[in-house]
């Protein structure tokens, strides 16, 4: 494991490798068993999510997949990641706004169906983090687009991400 990842588990900021085993937090079965009924009564299907990378460190995307491994499988509870925005019910954009990615970022939110939902994940996303008044960003997404979630943190674990999918569903 690199020293990144073990200083991160130590402050807290991972929750657990996935090769740590133990049980899965039984508050987790709990909040997935809300996210399903309402994923079932707002869309009749799973929720369907485009992420976005528009310049990150790769933290946030990392933390991302590792709400899709085996302890907290995201899909189980009717969560889905898709290749195309034309497939997506909303964008989930992570990292600063490069100023290369933000003229993509517009046409991948225009080929996204209505109703238009955008998630920001992570400090960066918010305002620029680290980045914030960087010659190369145009700054957090709200400054691209119009944003109905953040996801704080840096990066925000697994749990914050399916809490904070869940109070979207809500």
């Amino acid at each position: 494991m690199n020293n990144i990842l073990k200083s991160r588990l130590k402050r807290g900021i991972l929750t657990r490798r996935i090769d740590a085993g133990g049980p899965v937090p039984p508050e987790l079965e709990t909040l997935g068993a809300e996210m399903r009924e309402r994923i079932k009564k707002r869309f009749g299907r799973s929720f369907h999510i485009r992420q976005v990378d528009t310049g990150s460190c790769g933290a946030c995307v990392s933390e991302i997949i590792a709400a899709t491994n085996p302890i907290y499988d995201l899909q189980r509870f009717g969560v889905d990641f898709v290749a195309s925005p034309r497939h997506a019910d909303a964008l989930l954009v992570t990292g600063p706004v490069s100023k290369n990615m933000a003229a993509a970022l517009r046409k991948t939110y225009d080929a996204a169906p209505e109703p238009k939902i955008v998630i920001s994940a992570g400090d960066c996303a918010l305002d620029g983090g680290a980045f914030k008044g960087s010659y190369y960003t145009a700054g957090g997404v709200r400054q691209v687009l119009p944003v109905d979630l953040h996801i704080p943190g840096c990066p925000p674990s697994p749990e914050e991400i399916i809490k904070a999918l869940l109070a979207l569903l809500k």
